[in-house]
């Protein structure tokens, strides 16, 4: 089914920051539709996002150069081409950025073209894009984790982790886990704001601003909030440290609780909190380069996945590296952090043959219906993150599954369970 058009346009993200929406036309009248996220924390390995630089427009921040990439250089090269050919299409345009990173065209505009053909393609099948990419296999649909106390550098304290999760990993089906957590975000906060005596201010990210900069003080916190629920036999902890933030090369050090510490004696630290409370997983925990301080973060943390993403970048070539030296359990699978589908799915396929766990998520600047729900069901992940239960983008998230589950017969949620270390 060949392509017959390629349009792009500049729109706004959930944070009202331009982005690329490309749509691309078949010869049948079908269409489809694909934006690129950004996210606030950036690994700097990421696929480079495009941008004017003019600040007379939103601050810097337009796109009307990445625009002008998939109108003028993508558009030509992929019109006429088979639109189920997922990969020799992003290869085409990989090819014609000829860059490591993407920097030439623009990550942004080549994976929005990406997720443009993609769900094309699945137009033309009369499929959702998970029912394509699934086919056969689809039965489960993954466990949501949500984002509900955000640290960073606020006036009066500095958290140096940056998302405390929640993940209801023994809800019997996708509605309770949704409600629960619901539920549990109302409660959360009704117990900052007695630890407050105030109302907890929200956060960049939409969860709640940490109360404490002691990553123990916010979680038992929520461990509160989960008792007063009646959830404590249903709901683990994670976390998304994005130490990167609070790292600093000159010294090799972490902020932490006031002070600088050591790779080492964050892990050492870590441990501690894996000792007193449940995770499924720790996102995150070093600093992007700190590939032995990886290893030595899985060597010890024996009671948790230790995840990568800025360290990943849901690049292969860093997955095998960091299966090679023992460096994760499993990875952030960010599409547009490598820039098209086809990456992204190669990255996954080899975590899936290597025993690691690919966990997909949303950016900070998110989307409406961003096809990274559908590379959750369709892969068949056992679980992912959601972001905070509050505001459109990410609730959309939510009734993805829910769609889902009731499309896929006799749908269960992922066994979660099974896999955790504690």
């Amino acid at each position: 089914m060949q392509i017959t058009s390629v349009t792009a346009r500049q729109l706004l993200d959930c944070k009202c920051r331009p982005l690329v929406e490309v749509e691309v036309h078949t010869a049948d009248g079908s269409v489809g539709r694909g934006a690129a996220p950004t996210g606030s924390s950036v690994g700097m390995y990421e696929a480079h996002v495009l941008r004017d630089g003019d600040p007379d427009e939103y601050r810097g921040l337009s796109v009307h150069r990445a625009v002008a990439a998939v109108t003028d250089v993508i558009a030509p090269a992929i019109i006429g081409c088979d639109v189920l050919d997922q990969r020799g299409i992003d290869e085409v345009m990989i090819e014609l950025d000829g860059t490591e990173r993407k920097t030439r065209l623009g990550g942004n505009a080549i994976y929005s073209t990406s997720i443009a053909v993609l769900r094309a393609a699945a137009a033309t099948q009369h499929l959702h894009p998970y029912q394509m990419l699934g086919g056969d296999t689809l039965a489960t649909v993954p466990v949501p984790t949500f984002n509900m106390v955000n640290g960073g550098r606020y006036p009066d304290v500095v958290q140096p982790f940056n998302e405390f999760l929640v993940m209801p990993y023994r809800a019997d089906s996708i509605y309770s886990a949704v409600e629960m957590s619901v539920n549990l975000f109302a409660t959360v906060r009704d117990v900052l704001a007695e630890y407050l005596g105030g109302p907890p201010a929200v956060a960049g990210s939409y969860g709640y601003a940490a109360p404490s900069a002691d990553p123990a003080v916010v979680l038992s916190l929520l461990a509160e909030a989960i008792d007063r629920c009646g959830y404590a036999d249903s709901f683990a902890f994670a976390l998304d440290c994005a130490s990167s933030e609070m790292f600093d090369a000159e010294t090799g050090t972490y902020e932490l609780l006031g002070d600088r510490v050591t790779s080492r004696e964050l892990v050492a630290y870590t441990k501690e909190l894996t000792e007193r409370f449940d995770f499924v997983f720790i996102e995150d925990l070093l600093d992007e380069n700190d590939w032995d301080g990886f290893s030595h973060a899985v060597a010890e943390l024996d009671r948790t996945i230790v995840l990568g993403d800025d360290l990943i970048v849901t690049d292969r070539d860093r997955l095998a590296r960091a299966a090679e030296e023992r460096a994760v359990g499993g990875f952030i699978l960010k599409p547009n952090q490598v820039g098209t589908i086809s990456e992204a799915l190669d990255t996954h396929a080899f975590a899936v043959d290597h025993g690691l766990i690919s966990v997909p998520s949303g950016r900070s600047g998110g989307v409406i219906d961003d096809v990274v729900m559908d590379l959750s069901v369709g892969l068949q992940v056992p679980f992912q993150k959601n972001g905070a239960p509050r505001s459109g983008e990410r609730i959309e998230k939510l009734n993805f599954l829910m769609r889902a589950a009731e499309s896929i017969p006799g749908c269960t949620l992922h066994d979660v369970p099974g896999l955790v270390r504690f």
